[in-house]
């Protein structure tokens, strides 16, 4: 039997919480009696996943369900507040300095707006140029040249790299983002609404560039989307995220043909379609919850169709309901031991 394939990158039992602190108003008033406490965001809780070399996978899910945070403590952007992060297998976490930041340069993120996410102040050169130089990867004299590959790499015209991002348009500044992470070589990239703020027009040509650039330098993306279109051109697996928790993953074309958690099934019935017959739209019952307080158990529970009792009482693990697929649905574990008998 050959060996398992061991993920690029891989999170295990990650969590990321945003905590409040009270001022000193609010101190006052505790010690008063007043009923106040620290806010936590539980923004990620508790999630596994795992992207293998050569894969596209797709993370998608309504705004607010942590699908950005997920991707920038994958990037390392953030820190986890529980959990381990692993890199070919070996916990980042216990690397020393100089071995993480080689590591780190491995991973880049491509953020989703182009307008914002460059500086107003640098030329293109040396948005593009700045990190190759300072970490080593070329020296300063080969910057222009260097530059000018990425640029070309990209579809931008290497003789525009003196200008500023505020003279390109949308699609051109998306190509510049993509160049700079890029510039330090990366094995794996999170693209982060990558395409979100650009027309449709420009968007698909965006999107063949990533697929282009995918086969020519071999790399692995994790796309987040709230854009199942999107996602389905794009992913080889699917990854659906709900208040903080992974509820459904699947290969794209099984997720699309037969979803299994009740929350994909409800996104995927809102995707516009193309059809000879009446189809009667039903949204997702009530709205996303907050997550400074969310519902006990499955926090699917209150807009879920299907809800159960148990629902209420406990959180469900993710049952496999498939070769490659599972889903956090308690509905899901008569299937899962359907399965093994």
């Amino acid at each position: 039997m050959s060996a398992a394939p061991i993920p690029l990158i891989e999170l295990r039992g990650a969590s990321k919480h945003f905590v409040k602190s009270l001022d000193l108003a609010a101190k006052i008033g505790k010690r008063l009696g007043a009923n106040v406490r620290e806010e936590v965001v539980r923004a990620v809780d508790n999630v596994d996943i795992a992207v293998f070399p050569g894969e596209v996978v797709g993370l998608v899910g309504e705004s607010g369900c942590g699908k950005s945070t997920l991707g920038r403590l994958a990037a390392g952007l953030l820190t986890l507040s529980d959990g381990e992060r692993y890199w070919r297998g070996t916990p980042l976490g216990k690397l020393a300095t100089s071995d993480a930041r080689k590591q780190q340069l491995k991973l880049q993120m491509i953020f989703q707006d182009p307008y914002a996410s460059l500086n107003p102040r640098m030329r293109v050169i040396d948005i593009v140029g700045e990190a190759p130089v300072a970490h080593r990867l070329i020296g300063p004299r080969q910057r222009r040249e260097y530059v000018g590959v990425m640029l070309n790499r990209v579809g931008l015209d290497p003789t525009l790299m003196r200008r500023y991002p505020h003279q390109f348009s949308g699609g051109q500044r998306a190509r510049i983002g993509i160049a700079r992470a890029l510039a330090v070589k990366p094995e794996f990239l999170v693209c982060d609404e990558s395409v979100a703020a650009l027309d449709v027009s420009i968007q698909a040509q965006v999107l063949n560039l990533f697929m282009d650039l995918k086969g020519a330098l071999n790399l692995t993306y994790l796309f987040i989307s709230h854009d199942l279109g999107v996602v389905r051109f794009l992913s080889d697996r699917v990854v659906v995220m709900y208040l903080g928790r992974i509820v459904e993953t699947a290969p794209t074309s099984a997720l699309f043909a037969a979803p299994s958690h009740p929350y994909t099934q409800a996104l995927l019935a809102e995707v516009g379609r193309v059809e000879p017959k009446k189809r009667t739209y039903v949204p997702i019952k009530g709205e996303i919850p907050s997550p400074l307080d969310p519902p006990s158990g499955c926090h699917f529970h209150p807009r879920c169709p299907y809800v159960m009792p148990r629902c209420r009482e406990s959180a469900p693990p993710l049952f496999d309901v498939g070769p490659g697929r599972a889903s956090a649905c308690w509905l899901s574990e008569t299937r899962a031991d359907a399965g093994r008998l």
